[in-house]
């Protein structure tokens, strides 16, 4: 068990080095450098996002760019005295759950019609619409962590396990920023009645 720890240890330890030697390189102007950098972290990233995105994975192409475009953007915020990777999927992880947000709000939106197994008309539902649109400003009062706790544990139905690993964030996290985000919100539905 020893062999295989220190072999992967090694093996982080040889990609941390070959990325940030890339890294720096590009950042003084060696293009070719660069280019196999961003091929790196490209490969990094989609394994960290497809791990986390099991449920949605044609969108873990479009936020593996999107992490790139942030990487390359704000590369001159990096501190060389921090690893590479972790800075990565710091960034990473920050487009993770902006994107999660913006996919709970759409889907909070729309109820899809192939849940339905009896699909009644009786026209539109008024107060239904105004409950999503009271919901939606309530949980935009939210702090961004306890909005998408909430959002993926009392609205999408995930596990508390399937919510932190989305979030990347631990099962404890989940549970107090769920427990927090509703006692927020409670306390705003008492500001509006």
């Amino acid at each position: 068990m020893s062999i295989q720890r220190t072999t992967g240890e090694s093996s982080a330890q040889a990609t941390e080095s070959r990325l940030h030697q890339l890294f720096m390189r590009g950042c003084n102007g060696d293009a070719d450098a660069y280019r196999g950098y961003l091929a790196g972290a490209a490969v990094l990233l989609r394994a960290y996002l497809r791990r986390r995105l099991q449920r949605w994975p044609d969108d873990v192409e479009d936020l593996v760019q999107e992490c790139l475009l942030a990487l390359h953007n704000q590369r001159a915020s990096y501190d060389a005295g921090v690893p590479l990777t972790a800075w990565m999927h710091a960034i990473a992880r920050y487009k993770l759950i902006d994107w999660l947000r913006r996919h709970a709000r759409h889907e909070a939106l729309h109820d899809p019609l192939d849940d339905t197994d009896d699909l009644v008309w009786d026209g539109p539902d008024p107060e239904a619409g105004m409950v999503r649109r009271d919901l939606t400003r309530l949980l935009d009062a939210l702090p961004d962590k306890q909005r998408a706790a909430i959002v993926l544990t009392k609205i999408e139905g995930m596990s508390v396990r399937e919510a932190a690993g989305a979030m990347a964030v631990s099962e404890a996290d989940v549970k107090v920023s769920v427990h927090r985000g509703l006692k927020g919100l409670a306390a705003k539905m008492k500001e509006w009645l």
